[in-house]
Order: C-alpha cells, then structure tokens, then sequence
C-alpha cells in the first residue's frame, strides 16, 4: 500500500492506494506549516481504513510551494547571478528581462567574470578565478546566501561551472550553489533564468522538506518518501531540495496523471483549478506533453523541462479587489487562508470564492445568502461585471464536493452528459483529489539530454549509451529495472560543431522499486 499526498497552496489532498484500488482519500486545509497539514490528511486517510502501517511502503508528495512562491513573489532568497562569459554578453546582464518587481525581490546582484566557452567548445576568454574570488567576498559582505552560476554553452562544456563553483565553495562553503548546466538546455538567457529561479527557492525548498520528514517522523511512518517532478516521475527528497524548480507544475501533472488513471483516456486535455492558480495541460500517451518552446514562468523565461501546461494566477483563493478603475483578481492569493479569511467564511478579504458564491452560482454549505449579502444589493458580482474579471467561454454549473463539510468544488459544463461514460460516480467522487491518485501512481525516471562527438561512434551506438544512461539513473532513482522502458527518444544533429556531433535527449520511466 503506499499514499499520495498533494500539498497545495490552499488544500492538502491524501489518498491510501492498494495496489491500483484507491481504498480511502481526505482533503483538508493547507497549514502555515505545510508539515501539519500534511499529518492530518495522512491521519484521515489511514484512520478511514486502520490499515497497520507496517503495510505502507511508501509515501508521494507532490507540492504547488515552489511554483506559487514565484507567482506570488514571497518566501524567496536573494540571489548571486553570475555569469562567466566576458568579454561577450556585457550587453545582456542577467535579469534583464525579468519583471521589475520579481527581479526587485530578488535583488538584482549581477556579476559577470571572464570565461565561457563558443558554440564549438573553443574558450571565449579563460576563467578569471581572481574576479571570482572578489565576488565571493561582494557576496559575504551582502549576506547572501544562494549563488547562480551560469556559462557561455555551459551544456556543451560545463568545466568552467564546475571549476567556478569550487572556487566559489572554498571562499563561501555554507552558500546555495546552483548550476545552468544541470537545470536547463541550450539558451543562455533562459537557462540562466532558470538557474537563478531555482537558487531563489533553495531555502524554501529546505523548509518543505524537512516540514515532510517531520511530519512522516510524528505519525511513526518510517517509510521513503518521494516528491513528484513535472514530467510525472517521482525525485528523493534531496535531490528536490537542490532542484526545487523540477517541482514546477508537478500538481497540475499530478492531476493530469490522475486524471489519466481515473478516466481512462491517454490522450486528453486536462483544466486543474487550485487555490492559487489554474493550470490548462495535454495528456500524451498518459504523460504530461512536454513544452518544445521556452516557457514562461511568473513572467519569467525558461527552457529547462516543463510540461506544456498555460499557468495563471487566478485560483479559488485569488484576491479580488477596485484597481485602475476596474476590478484586478490575483495573482496573490490567500491560499490556506482561505476557511479563514474569505468572505463567505466570516473573514474580510474577497477572493474569486467569494465572487462565485455572491454570484449565485456556487454554494458553499449554508453560506450562499450569507456571502451574497457582503457583496452588496442583490450580491452583485464585480468579477463578472468587470472588463478585467468577465468569465468567458459558455456557461458553467457548479458542482459540491461529495462529502458534508467539504469546502472543495469544481466547474461542470451543464452540456455534459449526468453520467460520463466510463467514469462512475466513485471516480467522480474522486476528481477533486485526483492530484493525490496523480501522486501515488507517480512512477521513476532517468533522463540524458547530451552531445555525442560521432567521432569512431556511429548514431546507433550514441543512442544506445544514452539509453542505458537514462536506464541506469532511472535505476538509481528507485526503479524497478524489469519496468524500464523509454518512453521519449530525439536526436538532433548539430552541424555547426566539430567531429559530426549529434544531441541525444532520451527518457526512460520505470515503476517504484517497493520491498
């Protein structure tokens, strides 16, 4: 038996799974310590069914923490963006097309250091370790505590951010070293966007963590415990905690997993609304379509792997509020706030909640009259009334969750069918959990995404020695090698490099290894 958590922003959701049989599931607030919340899902789940623990093997975790902090531009790290590319790229600081406000919160502390190598793996300049060291002493006296470290064509020849990090470590051995060469792909720009992304999540990737061991620990559940990536596959604690940015998406990849599993169709399109955000994804053969393009984060650019999901910050918590002479809604939100403080649930602050029920067209236990009467005469909604906040496309129904007491809805297009098909009502009774079933059935993965010189190698051989790469990682991370199959093969080749290069991506998917 194994459980799947998904800590959102506002809820945390719990299922217990024996083998495919989804045996008990729970949805309960979001807590201040997402540890908390998490152990009194996991307490719902396990007293629904008594299930000795001694039969729980594992435990998935899938979080929304790390893509919200962005969105909302709270709880991160000041970040160290150095570039090692001089005398080029001077023209293009780091941060220079990021939004004001979010590189504001990050500090903007740029440094750019000789190095950096040609598309063709020549030296643009030699690494200046001196220069190094004087922004490793720049660094101390700021008090920062997380460096990015980005290269001119770092993927083709990474040795200058290896050699710059050493540097680095020596003269400030507590700092958060991230590297472009391990989070993204080709693209300086991007790729050191994303690198910065993740040194500004560190710490906080440190706190989620250690909330989730704790949480495991009180409940005497001494079983691994796994966090969800973006592409369906599942990470060890530690490693998320040095990549958090690999979590970005991962709830609404969870729920188009679960979603997947619950329906049946393969191939699909999945709308995940959560209480910060709402996510619009496609489901290929089961797994989350990978984003070909750059992909926009917070209105930031990236390239490392995303799934190609359109995320914005208007969720079941976004604020709503008079701006400009309109009505603006999110992207802050109240998140697990929301029983607290939303209107309809005696607070002050007006959320999207609020809107739907004064509205009249979501009910919320007894709370429909109530709400509608803070709103003003007849509970009129400003969100539709709004050019800014007009709900578009054909009209909705709203449906409650299934059980007495439970603040969770979702949206329902009247034309569908009462009866979907396939899908009964005890999966229907699911689909507001659907992230968690998502998690649990998160598999292990291996990727390679290198340049092969077909030099005295042919292409069949390049593509072999990245597939047992990919296997073996997969491996490593927990997989059962008699599961492994590649799920997802490209090789481009690379004209302008010398020896006839090739790029080779391969990914291989495995199912958890459990005793």
């Amino acid at each position: 038996m194994r459980i799947g958590v998904d800590v959102g922003g506002t809820n945390t959701d719990a299922v217990l799974m024996d083998g495919v049989d989804v045996v008990a599931w729970t949805k309960t607030p979001t807590t201040p310590d997402v540890g908390r919340g998490m152990i009194t899902a996991l307490q719902h789940v396990l007293d629904q069914t008594q299930a000795p623990k001694s039969q729980i093997t594992a435990v998935m975790i899938g979080t929304t923490h790390f893509t919200n902090a962005v969105v909302e531009r709270r709880r991160l790290l000041e970040v160290a963006a150095a570039r090692l590319g001089l005398p080029a790229t001077e023209a293009l600081p780091p941060f220079v097309d990021w939004p004001k406000d979010l590189a504001e919160v990050l500090g903007n502390h740029v440094y750019l250091v000789h190095g950096g190598h040609e598309f063709d793996g020549r030296e643009i300049a030699l690494l200046n370790e001196p220069e190094l060291r004087q922004v490793a002493a720049n660094v101390r006296a700021k008090g920062l505590r997380s460096i990015a470290i980005s290269s001119v064509f770092a993927p083709v020849n990474a040795s200058m951010e290896e050699r710059a990090a050493e540097v680095l470590r020596q003269e400030l051995p507590d700092a958060l070293i991230s590297l472009s060469n391990q989070v993204g792909r080709l693209g300086l720009l991007e790729r050191e966007n994303a690198t910065i992304m993740n040194a500004s999540l560190r710490s906080l990737a440190h706190q989620v963590a250690r909330s989730f061991r704790e949480a495991l620990a009180e409940l005497d559940l001494a079983v691994p415990f796994y966090i969800s990536q973006n592409d369906g596959t599942l990470m060890t604690a530690d490693y998320a905690e040095r990549y958090p940015v690999l979590t970005f998406a991962s709830g609404p990849t969870n729920s188009m997993r679960g979603a997947a599993f619950l329906s049946g169709p393969q191939d699909a399109m999945v709308v995940d609304v959560g209480g910060t955000t709402s996510d619009v994804g496609m489901l290929v053969h089961g797994f989350p379509r990978e984003a070909s393009i750059a992909v926009d984060i917070g209105g930031v650019r990236t390239n490392f792997r995303m799934p190609d999901v359109l995320s914005f910050g208007l969720g079941g918590g976004s604020l709503v509020r008079q701006a400009g002479g309109g009505v603006r809604i999110g992207p802050d939100s109240v998140g697990y706030e929301l029983t607290t403080k939303g209107r309809v649930f005696g607070g002050e602050v007006l959320t999207t909640t609020d809107i739907a029920v004064g509205a009249g067209t979501v009910e919320l236990g007894g709370s429909l009259a109530r709400g509608g009467s803070r709103f003003g005469a007849g509970g009129r909604d400003p969100g539709r009334d709004s050019p800014h906040g007009r709900r578009r496309g054909g009209p909705h129904a709203p449906e409650r969750g299934p059980h007495s007491g439970d603040p969770g809805w979702w949206w329902r297009d009247p034309d569908l069918p009462a009866d979907p098909g396939s899908v009964g009502d005890r999966q229907t009774e699911l689909f507001s959990r659907l992230n968690a079933v998502g998690a649990a059935i998160g598999q292990v993965g291996g990727e390679v995404d290198r340049v092969f010189s077909l030099v005295g190698l042919n292409r069949d051989q390049a593509l072999e020695e990245a597939k047992n790469e990919a296997n073996s990682k997969a491996v490593a991370a927990g997989a059962d090698p008699t599961t492994i199959r590649a799920v997802d093969v490209e090789d481009i080749p690379l004209s302008y490099l010398p020896g006839n290069a090739v790029r080779v991506r391969v990914k291989a998917i495995g199912d958890l290894f459990l005793t």
